[in-house]
């Protein structure tokens, strides 16, 4: 259990806090920032996936950089990933800021990527994340970020960043999971 595990395991743990501080209606208030309303609790929620989300990034470069990668580590990063995307997504949806549709292809493919990686970790190898995938999960960071602050700063200019973002991670999850499943299909075909 070395610093970038726990880490991971940190990002796992702030996720029921993330659930709380959208769920329970604290009454903080609101702000209104260019003409759109950004409650309160939205803003510390997004601020609380910012730190989350920061630490999956420091951790990877932790681990790269002082040679800790474990096959822990590349089991529990994407899992941790998936847990707080999953999480957030649902939320989104039940708040109204993100169309069910989308969510559902998301977290789709996370269990069809996660399912994969199961049958793999059954025959003894470990699929770690590509460069695809990484873009995938960052651009799912950025969208849910945007759409937790309500598109700003770009609200004062009328832009739905989050929006916009939320169809780029949609457009890269599903081209990076097909990617993934073209490129280890075989693990599919070697299993018992």
């Amino acid at each position: 259990m070395n610093i970038p595990n726990k880490m991971t395991l940190s990002r796992i743990l702030l996720i029921p806090i993330f659930i709380i501080l959208l769920t329970v209606p604290f009454n903080w208030g609101e702000w209104n920032i260019g003409g759109t309303v950004l409650p309160v609790s939205h803003f510390a929620a997004a601020l609380l996936f910012i730190i989350a989300a920061g630490t999956d990034w420091i951790d990877g470069y932790y681990a790269r950089k002082y040679n800790l990668v474990t096959n822990l580590g590349k089991f529990l990063d994407p899992l941790a990933d998936k847990l707080l995307v999953a999480a957030a997504l649902i939320l989104l949806v039940e708040l109204g800021l993100t169309p069910g549709w989308v969510a559902i292809i998301i977290i789709s493919r996370e269990f069809a990527v996660t399912g994969l990686r199961l049958v793999a970790a059954g025959e003894g190898i470990v699929l770690a994340a590509g460069s695809m995938g990484k873009l995938k999960t960052a651009t799912q960071m950025i969208a849910i970020a945007a759409l937790l602050l309500h598109h700003f700063p770009f609200s004062y200019i009328g832009i739905p960043f989050g929006t916009i973002m939320l169809y780029a991670a949609l457009f890269f999850t599903v081209l990076s999971g097909y990617d993934y499943f073209v490129k280890n299909w075989h693990v599919m075909g070697d299993s018992k």
